[in-house]
């Protein structure tokens, strides 16, 4: 059991903590708002990977390999909403330290929306379900445990990433390296979608 856990967290850690638009798009909120302004948005990537992890569990990757035209439906739709998060991070305004971007700020519904038309994370738990499934007694049981631990293991990730770009916050009130780094991360969401793709 403890072998099988480890590899969970390490499988878990590795599909979900590696750049790709959620935590590319965590790190940018965090650099751009704040890490306590970007909680919200935080906490609706985390309620949509439930959803995932649901999804995935009920065979909705399976169903999305199946019918090729639905998972490219999902996919451009996943990928348009990202386009919209990572316009929303880039054309943010530079903010004096006393001044407020909340209406600016990705919401705990962007984020929800955002995992839950992420393929990349219905796949990604269809694959951790199959090859890493925690070896409890009854079937029931052993998903939920393998998903809690995944759940747990992507909130400490994606918490990680979020502080990543809260540490980039200082530069955030020069105008300069504030755009730079924004359309940077931007551009880095963009291109981690065009990877999918290109695939």
């Amino acid at each position: 059991m403890p072998e099988a856990l480890f590899s969970l967290i390490a499988a878990t850690g590795l599909l979900l903590g590696s750049p790709g638009p959620a935590p590319l798009a965590l790190a940018a909120s965090g650099a751009t708002f704040g890490v306590r302004k970007s909680t919200g948005f935080l906490i609706g990537i985390l309620l949509g990977l439930c959803i995932a992890i649901v999804g995935a569990t009920a065979g909705v990757a399976a169903l999305l390999s199946a019918w090729p035209e639905a998972h490219f439906i999902v996919q451009v739709g996943g990928a348009l909403y990202i386009g919209y998060i990572a316009i929303k991070i880039a054309t943010a305004p530079v903010l004096n330290p006393g001044q407020s971007a909340e209406t600016r700020v990705p919401s705990l519904l962007d984020g929800f929306i955002f995992n839950l038309l992420n393929p990349k994370a219905y796949a990604a738990f269809f694959a951790i379900f199959s090859q890493f499934l925690l070896p409890i007694e009854g079937h029931g049981p052993s998903y939920l445990v393998t998903g809690l631990v995944c759940l747990l293991v992507a909130a400490l990730v994606d918490f990680l990433w979020l502080c990543l770009g809260g540490s980039l916050r200082p530069l955030f009130h020069k105008p300069l390296p504030a755009r730079v780094i924004r359309v940077s991360f931007a551009l880095l969401m963009v291109a981690a979608v065009a990877t999918v793709f290109l695939r």
